[in-house]
C-alpha cells in the first residue's frame, strides 16, 4: 500500500474514531501518533520521536510541546496538539513561543483533523503568523497528498521543503482570496472588472448594480468550465461505448424498478455544480448522482440514507428539494442552473447532517 493509499485509510477511519474520543489525550493517542506514524516515524523510539519536549522559554523553565520529530538529536518538526473540537487558530501563539527557543525549522499545530504547518519565511528563527501548508485529513485532496509526503521520514529534506514553502503560502492565500471574492466580491474586486466593461465613471450606485453582476459572472464563469469538463468526460465515455447514466440498483431506491430512466444534461450538470459547491467542505468524489423515474438524488457516500437534495427537472420547470434539519425535503423553483449558488448554505447545512 502506497502512500496515498495510507493516508486516504486512515482519513477513513477519522471520522469513526472522534465519537469515542473525549480528552486531548484520547485524541492525541487515536488520531495523532497514527498520523505520526504514517509519516515513518517510530512513536515509541524517542530518538525519533520525542514526547513532551522540553522548550524553554527565556526563564520560564520545563515548558514543553507534545511532541518533536528528532533526526541526530536534534528537533526538525515540533507537534502541538489539540482536542479534535478545539479551534486551532487561538493556539498557535504557543507554538510560536516553543519554535522560538529550539533549532526546528518546522512547526505544526493539529487537534488530529486539521493540521497546519508553519516555518519562518517572513523573518529567520520567528515562526509565521499564518500556515503555509494546511488541510483537513477527512477532506485531504490529491494535491495536499503530495505535499504531506515530503514531511515523511523517507524524503524529508529541510532545503527542499523551504523552497517550495513560500509558493504553497501564497498560493492556498490566493485561492482562499479567490474563493472569499467568488462568494462574497469586495469592492476592489468589482470595481477592476467594471472598469474594464463600463464606460462612464464607476460611481457607488454602478458599483452596487455591478456587484452583482460580478458575482453572477464568477458563478457562470464556473459553470462553464464544469461543462467543458463535463462534455470532455462525455466524448471519452462515448469513444469507450461506456454509458453516462448511472446504474440503479433497485435495493437502494424508493422505486421499484429502473425502466424509462434517463439522466439529462441539466441533471449531470446540475449535480457537477452541486459537487462544486461542496467542494468546500468536501472530497467532491463523495457526491454521487443517484437517478429514478420522479427525481435525480444526490448522495453523499452513495448512500441512500444520506440524501442532500432531490432534482425534479423537467423540460418546463426545474425544482430542487434540499434536506433540512428536521430530514424533510424543502423546495425551491429555480429558472437557471446558476441559481444553485444561491443555495450553498442549504447544501452546506443538509452536508453538516452527516458530517
Amino acid at each position: 500500500m502506497d502512500f496515498k493509499d495510507q493516508i486516504l485509510q486512515f482519513a477513513s477511519r477519522v471520522e469513526k474514531l472522534c465519537t469515542q474520543i473525549q480528552t486531548e489525550e484520547a485524541t492525541k493517542n487515536a488520531l495523532i501518533m497514527p498520523f505520526i506514524q504514517l509519516l515513518g516515524y517510530d512513536v515509541f523510539n524517542p530518538f525519533e520521536v520525542n514526547p513532551e519536549f522540553v522548550a524553554d522559554i527565556g526563564i520560564k523553565k520545563g515548558e514543553k510541546v507534545d511532541y518533536a520529530i528528532m533526526n541526530d538529536g536534534k528537533p526538525i518538526l515540533l507537534i502541538e496538539c489539540k482536542h479534535y473540537t478545539q479551534d486551532l487558530n487561538p493556539h498557535n501563539s504557543q507554538l510560536f513561543r516553543y519554535f522560538h527557543t529550539s533549532e526546528a525549522k518546522f512547526g505544526l499545530l493539529t487537534n488530529g483533523i486539521q493540521f497546519k504547518f508553519y516555518t519562518d519565511l517572513a523573518s529567520p528563527n520567528k515562526m509565521d503568523e499564518k500556515p503555509f501548508f494546511e488541510f483537513k485529513i477527512t477532506d485531504i485532496k490529491d494535491n495536499e497528498i503530495i505535499e504531506l509526503r515530503k514531511f515523511h521520514k523517507s524524503y524529508f529534506d529541510v532545503d527542499n521543503i523551504t523552497n517550495t514553502a513560500s509558493e504553497l503560502k501564497y498560493l492556498n492565500q490566493i485561492k482562499q482570496a479567490l474563493n472569499q471574492e467568488f462568494a462574497d466580491p469586495t469592492d476592489e474586486f468589482v470595481k477592476y472588472f467594471t472598469k474594464k466593461v463600463y464606460p462612464g465613471a464607476v460611481t457607488q450606485k454602478v458599483l452596487e448594480q455591478f456587484k452583482l453582476i460580478t458575482k453572477r459572472a464568477c458563478s457562470i464563469y464556473i459553470n462553464d468550465i464544469l461543462n467543458e469538463r463535463f462534455k470532455s468526460a462525455l466524448e471519452i465515455d462515448t469513444n469507450k461505448e461506456e454509458s453516462l447514466t448511472p446504474v440503479i440498483d433497485s435495493q437502494k431506491t424508493d422505486i421499484s424498478d429502473g425502466n424509462n430512466i434517463e439522466t439529462t444534461e441539466d441533471e449531470i450538470v446540475g449535480c457537477l455544480i452541486i459537487k462544486s459547491i461542496l467542494s468546500e467542505k468536501i472530497d467532491p468524489k463523495r457526491v454521487d448522482l443517484r437517478d429514478a423515474q420522479s427525481y435525480c438524488a444526490i448522495l453523499l457516500d452513495d448512500n441512500n440514507r444520506k440524501p442532500i437534495c432531490r432534482l425534479y427537472f423537467t423540460e418546463k420547470k426545474k425544482t430542487i428539494a434540499i434536506i433540512n434539519n428536521n430530514k424533510e425535503f424543502v423546495k425551491t423553483e429555480i429558472t437557471d442552473l446558476n441559481e444553485l449558488y444561491q443555495l450553498k448554505k442549504q447544501f452546506f447545512d443538509a452536508l453538516d447532517l452527516y458530517l
